[in-house]
């Protein structure tokens, strides 16, 4: 490697009066550069002058009231996540507790910022959720009056309208321990159940909604409390008050039924979590539109396997593999029959698979599985009925048909080329013209085009049809 590569092995070699006259030249007008230069000549000097810098750092954005648009957004992200390094890296190794204290003051922040930003990316709810992980990681080394934490847990969390502290119990529960846990759980229940202040009752009057702001609160305050309790029941290995926040018709939910069923089988009681899923099921297959639960299905599967129903398992599981395709499904059917049966099995799912009403399925099922002869076979066969517009699909198909092939790939990627010109996505031509120029690479590989027409007549034909298209002619010729 040449000794001017701009690597840190060659830099140190500059020597510390060279680099840091270099980092003077870089952080002149820079006032992001400027910042974490000094956090790391902080970061130095200990823990304590860390601590300090952050917290002033920390007060400069809950001041702030630019509006931060997306082009100024990523570098307040790599700023955020720097504060969040220096916590990990400079003060929470040698003193756990006042990391806790900032990563806390941290997410208070969530509100300001978010208060001036818009985080449709989920960049910046990231960050905040990364710090959480981070106290959950450095939860065993702290030490908290337990008490305390919960009613600061509570504040937060009830506070908190961005989730900034989403997950915070689950992270602190190490802290609280089985005294604070209890003592959450109490004052939970007795703030839920407590008249609405003037503050609250503030809170939601003139947004002209339908309920009065009395209703809103103590809607709001359920809500608040069913998450609170979920977690410290969860914290506590408690399923049964994990299943109290739910009524017997919201167990049959297909969005609830999973993780209640979940824990049930985490903690021993099979025939129960059964029993959740099959309510559950049913409810969902009674629905005009049933919406295909994969979460639901593993849990079903999973109580079926821990109560020996192998043959109802593995109808389960062909049934599904007949419904979606799935290839997990099939290999898990597959594992439990007797040897060379499952042989024989797996040559009748390929031929379901090839016959499969949806094509695209069908392309994706086999060429993953992998069976390339069986895809390329469908796709030949069934070329009209090729949906251009299933970019990724296609595309991906014709890549890994493309050496054995070539005939399918290219009728994968001229489906998708009519569809770019035809349907005139000008935003496409530059992959059209890629795709066009597979086809032509392919040309040469392909003896036999059936009843296809050759390249050069298809490409007579793109010309024709689609002769103003000049953009797209453009990027051809390029």
């Amino acid at each position: 490697m040449s000794k001017k590569t701009l690597n840190q092995a060659n830099l140190e070699k500059l020597g510390a009066e060279t680099l840091a006259a270099l980092i003077m030249d870089l952080v002149q007008g820079n006032a992001a550069l400027q910042r974490r230069a000094r956090m790391a000549l902080s970061a130095a000097q200990g823990p304590r002058e860390v601590a300090a810098d952050l917290r002033k750092r920390f007060a400069s954005l809950r001041r702030a009231t630019s509006f931060v648009d997306w082009r100024k957004q990523r570098a307040l992200v790599k700023d955020l996540e720097g504060l969040l390094g220096l916590i990990e890296t400079s003060i929470a190794p040698q003193d756990p507790d006042e990391a806790f204290e900032l990563l806390w003051s941290f997410l208070q922040l969530a509100p300001s910022i978010h208060e001036r930003t818009d985080d449709s990316n989920g960049s910046i709810g990231d960050v905040f959720r990364d710090a959480v992980d981070l106290i959950a990681q450095i939860a065993p080394k702290v030490s908290k009056d337990r008490t305390a934490l919960a009613e600061r847990i509570l504040e937060a969390v009830a506070d908190a309208g961005y989730g900034e502290f989403d997950g915070i119990i689950p992270a602190t529960a190490e802290i609280l321990g089985e005294e604070g846990l209890e003592h959450l759980k109490g004052i939970t229940q007795a703030w839920a159940d407590a008249p609405p202040t003037e503050h609250e009752l503030e809170q939601y009057r003139g947004y002209g909604l339908m309920s009065s702001a009395e209703d809103s609160v103590r809607r709001n305050k359920q809500v608040t409390r069913s998450i609170i309790l979920a977690d410290v029941a969860d914290a506590q290995g408690d399923v049964d008050a994990y299943m109290a926040r739910y009524s017997e018709e919201q167990l049959t939910y297909g969005t609830i039924a999973p993780d209640v069923a979940r824990r049930l089988l985490d903690a021993g009681r099979v025939d129960e979590a059964y029993d959740i899923v099959i309510r559950s099921r049913a409810v969902e297959d009674g629905k005009p539109f049933r919406m295909f639960r994969y979460d639901l299905d593993r849990v079903y599967e999973e109580c079926l396997e821990r109560q020996g129903k192998t043959d109802e398992l593995k109808a389960h599981l062909w049934a599904t593999f007949e419904h979606t395709l799935s290839a997990i499904a099939l290999r898990k059917y597959l594992t439990l029959l007797p040897d060379f049966d499952d042989i024989e099995a797996e040559e009748a799912a390929l031929d379901f698979a090839e016959a499969y009403p949806h094509l695209g399925a069908a392309i994706s099922f086999l060429v993953d599985w992998p069976a390339h002869q069986r895809a390329a076979r469908i796709v030949v066969a069934r070329a009209e009925n090729l949906d251009g517009n299933s970019y990724h699909t296609l595309t991906t198909a014709a890549d890994a048909l493309e050496a054995e092939y070539p005939l399918a790939a290219t009728l994968m990627r001229r489906a998708m080329v009519m569809d770019t010109l035809t349907g005139g996505k000008s935003k496409r031509y530059r992959h059209a013209a890629r795709h066009l120029a597979e086809c032509h690479s392919c040309d040469a590989a392909i003896e036999d085009y059936g009843d296809h027409p050759p390249h050069a007549q298809f490409l007579e034909r793109l010309k024709q049809d689609h002769r103003r298209k000049h953009g797209f002619w453009r990027l051809v010729d390029a």
